[in-house]
C-alpha cells in the first residue's frame, strides 16, 4: 500500500509529487521528490537509496513511480528474517552452553528454567508481562529514533529522568485529587524524558555532534543525579528517622498507583498503555505526514532536503519522541511497580530496549512480541540462577551473548537486502 502525505501544507510545499514504494523483507519505506525541471533519472538517483532488483517502474508521470514485489518474495524475506533471528538466539545459547560446561553445570538442566520459567506458573507469566512493559515502550522509542536517522543510546538516562520527574511531582503535589495527579505524574515523566532526549537531538541536528557519545554520557549524568537525589533531597524521611539511610524516596500517594490487572500480582495497567502506544506509534509513523517525513529523513536525508523537508527539525522531533516514550517507561515503573524512587530503577531496560527494537526489525508491530520474548528471557534467567545455583555473572554473560548475536544478525539481514 502506498502511503503519502495528504495534509494541506504538503500541497503548498510541493507542486509535483512522485511516489514510489520500495519494500524488501525488513525495509519498507517511501521517498518523494519534487519535479523542478529535473529529468526522471536525476529524480530517481536523488531519492532511491538502493538499486531495485525486482519489480517494474511505471512510466506514467501522473501515476507516480511504483515498484511492486511478488508476494512469494515478500513471504520468503519474512521467513528468512525469522530464521536469522532464531539462529542468532540458538548460536548464543550454544556458546552459553560451553560456558556452563566449563562451570561444571549441565546445560540441559540449566536451560530448562530459562525457557520454561516464564510460563511454568502464574507468577512467571505475570512477571514477564511486567518486565515487557518498559521494554516495549523503550523499544518503540528506539524505532522512532532509528527510523529518523538518529541513534538513541540514552534510554537508561531517559528512564531515570522520567522516574525522577514522576516521583517529584507525585510527592510535591500530593494534595491534588487522584484524577488529576495520576495523569499529571505520567505527563511529567514523558516531558522529562523528552527533554533529556531533546539535548542530543539538538546537538546532532545543529552542530553534527555524535549522538551516541552524548547519550552515553548523559546516561552517566542521569545515574549520578538519581544517586544524589535519593541519598539527599528526596530520601525517605523515615530512613533518616530510623538511621538506616536506605537510598529511596518516600512512597508516592496511593491515588497515583496504577490499577492491578490481576489480583495478588504486580501486573498493572501499564501493559495496556504500552500496547496502545505501539498502535499509536504505527499510526504516527505510517499514517501521518510528520511520521512520513521522519522516515524519509532516516532513509535519505539528501532526498528529504531536496524535497523541502526540514531534516534537522525532524531529527529533533524523532529524538524527543523517543525520549518521551522512555520517560513514560520510567514513570510507569514508579507508579505501577515500585511506588517510590529507588536506586537501579532502570534495571538495564534502556539498553535491552535497543535489542528489542532491532529484534523487531524496527517495526512497532514487532516490538510487542519482541519485548515479551526478552522479558521471558530475563525472568527465566532469574529463575535459572535461583534453581540451578548458577553465579549471577554467568547469567549476565548468557544474556549478553543473546544480545550480541541478535545485534550481529543485522549483518546477515543487510547482506540479504543487497
Amino acid at each position: 500500500m502506498l502511503l503519502y502525505p495528504t495534509a494541506a501544507p504538503c500541497a503548498k510545499l510541493w507542486r509535483r509529487v512522485l511516489r514510489f514504494h520500495v519494500k524488501y523483507a525488513i525495509l519498507e519505506m517511501q521517498a518523494i521528490a519534487v519535479r523542478r525541471g529535473s529529468s526522471w533519472s536525476e529524480i530517481l538517483s536523488a531519492t532511491l537509496p538502493v538499486e531495485p532488483r525486482a519489480g517494474r517502474f511505471s512510466t506514467f508521470p501522473h501515476r507516480g513511480v511504483k515498484m511492486k514485489m511478488p508476494l512469494w518474495l515478500k513471504r520468503q524475506g519474512w521467513l528468512l528474517d525469522l530464521a536469522i533471528l532464531i539462529l542468532a538466539v540458538l548460536a548464543a545459547l550454544a556458546v552459553g552452553a560451553v560456558l556452563l560446561l566449563m562451570a561444571g553445570t549441565n546445560p540441559l538442566v540449566a536451560y530448562k528454567p530459562l525457557f520454561l520459567g516464564a510460563f511454568s506458573s502464574r507468577y512467571g507469566l505475570t512477571e514477564t508481562l511486567v518486565k515487557a512493559v518498559p521494554l516495549m515502550l523503550v523499544g518503540l522509542g528506539i524505532v522512532i529514533a532509528y527510523r529518523g536517522g538518529v541513534l538513541n543510546i540514552g534510554g537508561e538516562g531517559q528512564i531515570i529522568l522520567g522516574a525522577v520527574a514522576c516521583a517529584w511531582v507525585a510527592l510535591t503535589f500530593s494534595q491534588l485529587p487522584g484524577f488529576l495527579l495520576a495523569p499529571l505524574v505520567l505527563l511529567a515523566g514523558i516531558a522529562a524524558g523528552a527533554a533529556w532526549g531533546l539535548v542530543p537531538g539538538v546537538l546532532k541536528a545543529t552542530v553534527g555532534a555524535n549522538e551516541v557519545l552524548i547519550t552515553i554520557m548523559m546516561n552517566n549524568i542521569a545515574f549520578l543525579l538519581l544517586t544524589y537525589l535519593i541519598r539527599g533531597p528526596m530520601i525517605d524521611p523515615q530512613e533518616i528517622a530510623y538511621g538506616t539511610g536506605y537510598p529511596q524516596s518516600a512512597l508516592i500517594p496511593a491515588s497515583t498507583w496504577m490499577l492491578r490487572l490481576i489480583p495478588q500480582s504486580r501486573l498493572h495497567l501499564g501493559l495496556i498503555i504500552a500496547v496502545v502506544c505501539a498502535a499509536l506509534v504505527y499510526v504516527f509513523m505510517w499514517q501521518t505526514t510528520l511520521g512520513y517525513r521522519i522516515r524519509v529523513v532516516g532513509v535519505n536525508p539528501r532526498a528529504a532536503r531536496y524535497a523541502g523537508i526540514r531534516v534537522a527539525q525532524n531529527m529533533i522531533v524523532a529524538m524527543a519522541l523517543s525520549g518521551g516514550l522512555a520517560g513514560l517507561a520510567g514513570a510507569i515503573e514508579v507508579t505501577g511497580v515500585h511506588h517510590r524512587l529507588l536506586d537501579g530503577i532502570s534495571a538495564g531496560y534502556g539498553f535491552t530496549g535497543i535489542v528489542v527494537a532491532l529484534f523487531a526489525r524496527l517495526h512497532p508491530a514487532g516490538v510487542v512480541p519482541a519485548a515479551f520474548f526478552f522479558a521471558a528471557l530475563l525472568v527465566g534467567a532469574d529463575m535459572m540462577q535461583r534453581t540451578v545455583g548458577i553465579p549471577s555473572s554467568l547469567v549476565v554473560a548468557i544474556e549478553g551473548l543473546v544480545v550480541i548475536f541478535v545485534v550481529s544478525s543485522e549483518i546477515f539481514a543487510l547482506r540479504k537486502e543487497r
